[in-house]
C-alpha cells in the first residue's frame, strides 16, 4: 500500500518528485532539493495460532478494521523486535496468552496491502486467555467444528486456520501469496 509523500522527512520540503532513481528499477519518491529517496516496504505481521486441548484461541477483535469479527492473535512488528517477541507479544496484548513452545507455521505475502504475515504456532501456556484491554472485545477457545468460519476478520486467518485443520504440522512453514483482484481475493499456496 503506497502511501503518498508530500513533505520530505529529512529537509521538510515539499518538492517531491515520484520517478525512478538512478541505478534503481521501481519508482520512489525523491525529494528534489536534498535527493533523498523515500523507500516504502512491506509492513510485517507476526501472531500466533494457539492451541490447548485441541481448540484454538480467537479473538473478537475491538478496533477496525473488522470490529466484532474473530481473528489469531496478531499485529504490527515492531522496530528493534525480533520477529518471535512479536508474535509473543501480539498474543499478550490481546489475548493475555502465553506460549513457551512458539515455533513458525506460516509466511504468507499480502501483495494487495504490501504485508508480509508470519504466523507461529504453540500451546497455551496452562490454558489461560482474557481479552486484552483495548484490542479485544473477547477470547475464547474452538474446536474445529466451533470455528465461526463466516465471522472471521481476514482471509489470511481463514487460511492459517484451514492450513492447521488440514495438514500435519511440519518442521517446514507454510508458505504463499494473497491478492485480491477484482475485490477477490486469490489464494496462493507454495
Amino acid at each position: 500500500m503506497k502511501i503518498e509523500i508530500k513533505n520530505c522527512c529529512q529537509c521538510g520540503s515539499s518538492e517531491i518528485d515520484f520517478s525512478v532513481p538512478q541505478g534503481d528499477n521501481k519508482p520512489r519518491y525523491i525529494c528534489q532539493s536534498c535527493k533523498f529517496i523515500h523507500y516504502q516496504n512491506p509492513n510485517i505481521v507476526a501472531g500466533c495460532i494457539l492451541e490447548w486441548e485441541k481448540k484454538i484461541l480467537l479473538c473478537k477483535r475491538a478496533i477496525e478494521p473488522r470490529i466484532n469479527f474473530w481473528t489469531l492473535p496478531a499485529g504490527f512488528l515492531e522496530n528493534e523486535e525480533p520477529l518471535e517477541a512479536g508474535a509473543a507479544r501480539e498474543s499478550i496484548e490481546e489475548a493475555n496468552a502465553y506460549s513457551d513452545d512458539l515455533r513458525i507455521f506460516s509466511i504468507y505475502s499480502l501483495i494487495h496491502i504490501s504485508q508480509i504475515y508470519i504466523m507461529y504456532y504453540g500451546t497455551l501456556k496452562d490454558g489461560k486467555h482474557s481479552p486484552g484491554p483495548e484490542e479485544s472485545f473477547d477470547t475464547k477457545l474452538f474446536s474445529q467444528d466451533e470455528i465461526p468460519w463466516d465471522d472471521l476478520a481476514f482471509p489470511i486467518i481463514t487460511e492459517n486456520l484451514k492450513l492447521f485443520y488440514g495438514q500435519e504440522l511440519s518442521n517446514k512453514p507454510h508458505t504463499g501469496v494473497v491478492d485480491k483482484i477484482n475485490n477477490e481475493y486469490i489464494i496462493t499456496r507454495n
